[in-house]
């Protein structure tokens, strides 16, 4: 899982170079049939932003990305989805805008409105220490309050930097691993720093908020997503994944093989397990459940844009809890009035407008996903390799096709041109 935000790598923030209870149902239209690339209708015109968006994916693919799903609701008609792969992809799957994929850190604004909703049912407080609910877990856990976990200021470094998660994420070890067990790699650590002194991205966080979902309701983090969130808003793709088993037609994700992985890639990250070919292996099949709490969840960009249209809209969450995961800190302190993390969120002013954010990756699958504060926009970026955006001084010529892209689509979200980018070479 990328271990701090993609927002700031593809340039989405700072200067760009070129949230109704929690299982009310709602009664929805079918949204607007979508505007595909591949469709050439002479009597439907095509949307601003279209061929823009369809040749930076195209660029990024011939930069090496083995597929692009990319998605855009601008709020003012049919959203636009693009996909494209490269011809040596095809042969395990045809991609489709529609094709489910997984998240990685998203899962962890599925995870804040979980608690959220605890919260606004007078469950849980955000004040509650950590202690209260895993007793004995967390060094310190008297200090370290729900907020403090699910904004990152709680100090914990992160357990994907444990040596002893490294065969799982590489896929090469497929156990099942629970929340605490993954807490209790982090927690091994020393701290960061004193509670609450500062903001520092750290999976670990989301790994003691799911063992406090767990504890508190008695259910499975599984059954908290599909009753709490999927089923009332009708995500039929969307899920929290226990094992490697996918549930509908889905994007296969590929890391290059040994042999092909750029020489700044450290040893130990260089050989993943999968079927290879081409140059690729092909990672899908391989077992998310160290990503827990912090990373697991399936779904889609239709999916996730409807997700993100209900928490923004406040159907997912009273007006006073969402409010509390829009409240930020900032994540650089020498930027105090920069990009800011919430409640599992996080938001930024671009040239085209302030969005909500987050970005996920995990091994095949690298995403982001963003939206306006209202949730009547949406854009999402799925690239279908992950490597990049651990090493991306690694891969100079993918890192700039991406954040071209990225670039792009927020600012068609904002029914706006993206500022001109140099020649990608």
């Amino acid at each position: 899982m990328v271990a701090a935000s993609l927002l700031a790598m593809t340039g989405l923030v700072g200067t760009i170079g070129y949230e109704g209870h929690a299982v009310a149902r709602t009664t929805e239209t079918p949204p607007p049939a979508p505007v595909h690339a591949t469709s050439a209708s002479a009597t439907v015109a095509e949307p601003p932003h279209h061929a823009q968006l369809d040749r930076m994916a195209k660029q990024l693919v011939t930069a090496g990305a083995p597929a692009v799903i990319v998605r855009v609701e601008d709020g003012h008609g049919r959203p636009v989805e693009i996909t494209e792969q490269a011809p040596w992809t095809r042969k395990d799957h045809q991609l489709r805008a529609e094709d489910e994929f997984r998240m990685g850190s998203n899962t962890k604004t599925m995870m804040a409105t979980l608690v959220l909703q605890l919260v606004g049912e007078g469950k849980l407080a955000l004040t509650d220490p950590v202690d209260t609910w895993l007793p004995g877990q967390v060094p310190n856990g008297r200090a370290i309050t729900l907020r403090m976990l699910l904004n990152h200021t709680s100090g914990l470094s992160d357990y994907t930097e444990d040596p002893a998660i490294l065969p799982s994420a590489m896929g090469k070890d497929p156990r099942p691993w629970t929340s605490e067990q993954l807490l209790a790699l982090g927690v091994r650590h020393d701290p960061l720093f004193p509670p609450g002194t500062r903001w520092s991205y750290s999976n670990t966080n989301y790994a003691a908020v799911g063992a406090v979902l767990e504890r508190v309701t008695g259910r499975s983090l599984a059954d908290l997503v599909r009753d709490r969130i999927a089923r009332p808003l009708h995500l039929e793709h969307t899920y929290y994944a226990t094992d490697s088993v996918w549930r509908g037609p889905h994007a296969q994700g590929y890391e290059p093989d040994a042999a092909h992985m750029p020489p700044g890639v450290p040893a130990e990250f260089r050989d993943f397990a999968g079927a290879h070919h081409d140059g690729h292996v092909d990672v899908s099949r391989n077992n998310p459940s160290w990503g827990g709490a912090a990373g697991a969840v399936v779904s889609t960009a239709q999916d996730w844009a409807r997700f993100y249209a209900a928490l923004m809209s406040g159907k997912l969450l009273p007006a006073a809890q969402l409010a509390q995961m829009r409240t930020t800190v900032p994540m650089d302190p020498e930027q105090p009035d920069g990009p800011g993390y919430g409640l599992g969120i996080q938001t930024a002013a671009t040239p085209c407008g302030t969005v909500w954010a987050h970005d996920g990756g995990i091994p095949g699958y690298l995403s982001t996903h963003v939206t306006d504060p209202t949730g009547r926009r949406t854009a999402t970026v799925l690239v279908a390799t992950e490597a990049f955006a651990e090493h991306p001084d690694a891969f100079p010529v993918l890192t700039k096709a991406a954040k071209t892209l990225q670039t792009a689509t927020v600012c068609a979200m904002f029914d706006r041109p993206a500022p001109i980018a140099e020649p990608i070479s």
